[in-house]
């Protein structure tokens, strides 16, 4: 007797809730052997979850609300980021710019500005609260939105950040949908990002905030689409205000607006319109917060990234090695300004030699620009991945969903007293995402051979 198709989908289904009801409430985050169990079942979850023909759309939609919704009442486990988030809120609340001061400051003077300080400071760290917040103006109003809503409660806060968050994705599956279909792609793409493990786990679990920029761009992507370019330079410029990174894509819009063989006067207009309406916005959102010192302060905080910090790097960690022979010491200093530059010139390659016309190519294109630039980079947080996986649904390649699965690797790091990376593992990590980089790049040159082949 044949076994219908649904009765495998809701043991996978009910396996699933309960391994995300484990990992919200029960993980500890130095508990690596489980959390790795626990990573690697999710993502054969959802790989028999996507397989299975019985499942329908409306059911995966279901699915991708009720797996956020085990997290509602779960305080984050795997980031003390939250902590920042909920004192920047407060600290706008209280009248007091978050750009202007130093949480570390506060607490050495005795002075506690807004309520749960002290448990705040302690909670994001000394590293943390000693740095000025990158976090840009539409991220600030989530913050201001949580502390309006529960001002006196750590808890409360966490809730209504991972709201935002969902009310996000749904946002991403609304318009993401849409451009699937003008883009004349399978709809059911969309849940590599919406039912991945770990977009659920990274951004509605430990409340980062890309589901809120991507929601914007895949938005501003679309309205481009629909020809409606002032309406996507203006949602363009809301992602850039959630997080900076997508301004790497500016630059790549070139062609959208100028066409190699025309080079025409309004082409030339309609772009220099274009970039004047994301930066004349972007400065629109900061100017409530802006003071003597928030530029100073802003960028000397985006900058430690790039001369400071070390996490799960890859051709960086091979940098320093050469400069660790040669010289005896660490230069990530000088290796932290060539990484930009590398990376300032295969985004001028890739905006003005290749093609870019069209919205998929375009995606593409972003595609591989932010993963080279996030191949060179010192510091590769996990949730960092959420842009690189929500452009690949649009695109042929899956690189970054295989990533998302290994990147789990880094989290061994926790796992030692004090903090310590295992190098075996981030090579292994970036030996598996290189290999089917590779295969990917391969097998699309080889279709694109046949292609034109053929005719």
């Amino acid at each position: 007797m044949k076994i219908p198709e649904k009765y495998p989908a809701i043991f996978l289904i009910s396996i699933t809730v309960v391994f995300y009801f484990y990992f919200a409430y029960y993980l500890e985050r130095t508990d690596f052997n489980t959390l790795l169990l626990l990573w690697i079942s999710l993502f054969a979850c959802l790989y028999l979850l996507m397989k299975n023909k019985a499942i329908q759309i409306s059911t995966l939609i279901g699915l991708s609300i009720l797996f956020r919704l085990i997290f509602l009442f779960a305080i984050p486990n795997l980031s003390q980021d939250f902590y920042r988030f909920i004192w920047d809120g407060r600290m706008s609340i209280e009248g007091l710019n978050p750009y202007l001061y130093l949480p570390q400051t506060f607490i050495e003077q005795g002075i506690y500005p807004i309520p749960d300080a002290l448990n705040l400071y302690n909670g994001m760290g000394e590293m943390n609260g000693s740095h000025y917040t990158n976090y840009p103006p539409i991220n600030q109003l989530s913050f201001f939105i949580a502390a309006s809503i529960a001002n006196k409660s750590i808890f409360g806060s966490v809730i209504v950040l991972r709201v935002i968050i969902i009310l996000a994705d749904i946002g991403i599956f609304y318009f993401g949908k849409k451009l699937l279909e003008t883009l004349h792609l399978p709809v059911k793409n969309i849940f590599w990002y919406l039912l991945s493990p770990f977009i659920i786990i990274e951004m509605t679990g430990n409340l980062h905030f890309e589901p809120l920029m991507l929601f914007f761009l895949i938005w501003s992507l679309y309205k481009l689409q629909q020809q409606k370019w002032i309406w996507a330079s203006i949602l363009l410029a809301c992602s850039i205000s959630v997080k900076l990174i997508p301004l790497i894509f500016l630059p790549l819009f070139f062609q959208r607006f100028v066409k190699k063989d025309t080079y025409s006067f309004s082409g030339f207009k309609k772009l220099f319109l274009f970039y004047a309406i994301v930066f004349i916005t972007t400065t629109i959102f900061f100017l409530p917060f802006y003071k003597s010192g928030l530029i100073e302060n802003y960028l000397d905080s985006v900058s430690l990234w790039f001369r400071k910090f070390e996490f799960n790097a890859s051709f960086y960690y091979l940098f320093r090695e050469i400069g660790y022979q040669f010289r005896g010491w660490n230069e990530i200093a000088i290796i932290g300004k060539i990484m930009p530059i590398l990376t300032l010139l295969f985004l001028c390659m890739v905006a003005f030699f290749k093609n870019n016309l069209t919205i998929q190519p375009l995606i593409t294109n972003m595609l591989f620009v932010l993963s080279f630039y996030y191949f060179t980079t010192t510091t590769m947080h996990p949730w960092y991945l959420a842009t690189l996986i929500m452009l690949s649904i649009f695109t042929t390649y899956r690189f970054p969903i295989i990533w998302s699965v290994v990147i789990i690797l880094s989290y061994q790091a926790y796992a030692n007293t004090p903090w310590k990376e295992n190098f075996w593992l981030v090579g292994l990590e970036y030996f598996i995402v290189f290999s089917f980089l590779i295969w990917e790049v391969v097998s699309q040159l080889k279709l694109n051979k046949d292609k034109i082949s053929i005719s």
